[in-house]
C-alpha cells in the first residue's frame, strides 16, 4: 500500500536501476532500497528529526547512514535528474508579488530613523507605546 510521503511504482521502476545492490553477501542482509529511499522521503518531507523516523523504515540510524552515504556519491542528483527529465514545466509559473524584500531593497531610504519620543506627554497613561502624532 503506498502511503503519503513514499514514492510511486512508476518512478521507482524509473530509479532503481541507479541505486547501489542491497545486498553485498557480508554481514547481515541489509534493508531494502525503496524502504530506505521512502524513509528518506518521509524525513525530508516532514521536516521531523531523524530520532521520529518510523519504525515502519527500520532504524533511524540505519536511513541516515544510507542517506549520508548516497549523499557523498550524489545519488540524489542523478535521481532528480532521473526523474525531472520528462518533467512538464508548461503550467509553472511564480508570483512575485508574494516576495518579501528587505525595506532597503524595496526603495526606502537610507539611513533614517524611526524618532523616538521624548516628552512624557508622547506615552499613554500606564503605557510603553507612544501615542501617534501628526
Amino acid at each position: 500500500m503506498l502511503r503519503r510521503h513514499e514514492i510511486k511504482d512508476q518512478d521507482w521502476e524509473r530509479i532503481q536501476g541507479l541505486l547501489p545492490p542491497e545486498n553485498t553477501g557480508e554481514g547481515r542482509p541489509s534493508k531494502p532500497n525503496r524502504v530506505m529511499l521512502n524513509g528518506m522521503l518521509w524525513k525530508v518531507k516532514t521536516g521531523a528529526p531523524w530520532r521520529d523516523l518510523p519504525e515502519r523504515f527500520g532504524p533511524w540510524k540505519t536511513v541516515y547512514s544510507r542517506f549520508r552515504l548516497w549523499s557523498k556519491d550524489d545519488l540524489f542528483q542523478k535521481i532528480f535528474e532521473s526523474l525531472a527529465g520528462d518533467a512538464d514545466l508548461q503550467d509553472v509559473s511564480i508570483d512575485s508579488t508574494s516576495c518579501k524584500v528587505h525595506q532597503h531593497a524595496a526603495g526606502a531610504k537610507k539611513g533614517l530613523k524611526t524618532p523616538k519620543p521624548t516628552k512624557k506627554s508622547d506615552f499613554p497613561e500606564g503605557g510603553e507605546t507612544p501615542r501617534s502624532t501628526p
